[in-house]
C-alpha cells in the first residue's frame, strides 16, 4: 500500500499543479461551463477529482474561434489570432465607407499640398530672377 502512495501521490500533485497552472493562465472567455474562479476552487479543494474534470469539461477548446474571429480565412498568411472579423455586413459595410473616406480626404490633402509647395517653388524662383545683380542695379537697363 504504502508502493502505491509513493508511486500515485507525485502523479496527482503533478496533475494538481499542471491543472491548477491550466486554470490561472486560461483566457475567462475560454473557459467552459463554469466561470474561472469557480474552476480554480473546484481544483483546489478537490485536488484529484478537481483535475479531471477541469481536464473533462472545463479545459478551452484550443480550435474553437473566439467571439469575432475568423473562422476560416481566406488568406491564411494573414490570419493572427485575435484578428477580429465584422459580426454583421452593415457593420462591415460602415467600416468599409469610412476607410474609403478617410483614403479619399487624405488624397486630396496630399494634393493640396504638392499645389502649395509647386506655388511656393514657382514665386522662389521668380523671386530669384528678381534679385538678379545686374537688373536690380539699373532698373531701366542702362
Amino acid at each position: 500500500m504504502a508502493r502505491l502512495a509513493i508511486v500515485v501521490g507525485p502523479l496527482v500533485l503533478a496533475l494538481w499543479i499542471f491543472c491548477l497552472v491550466g486554470v490561472l493562465t486560461s483566457r475567462d472567455d475560454d473557459v467552459r461551463l463554469l466561470p474561472r474562479w469557480g474552476w480554480l476552487l473546484a481544483v483546489l479543494l478537490f485536488p484529484f477529482v478537481g483535475s479531471v474534470v477541469w481536464l473533462a469539461f472545463g479545459r478551452p477548446v484550443r480550435d474553437r474561434p473566439r467571439r469575432g474571429e475568423r473562422s476560416q480565412p481566406a488568406f491564411p498568411e494573414y490570419d493572427r489570432p485575435g484578428r477580429m472579423a465584422a459580426s454583421d455586413p452593415a457593420a462591415d459595410e460602415a467600416f468599409l465607407r469610412r476607410v474609403r473616406e478617410r483614403a479619399e480626404e487624405q488624397r486630396r490633402r496630399a494634393a493640396e499640398q504638392r499645389r502649395v509647395e509647386e506655388q511656393r517653388r514657382a514665386e522662389e524662383q521668380r523671386g530669384t530672377e528678381d534679385d538678379d545683380p545686374q537688373t536690380a542695379a539699373y532698373p531701366d537697363g542702362s
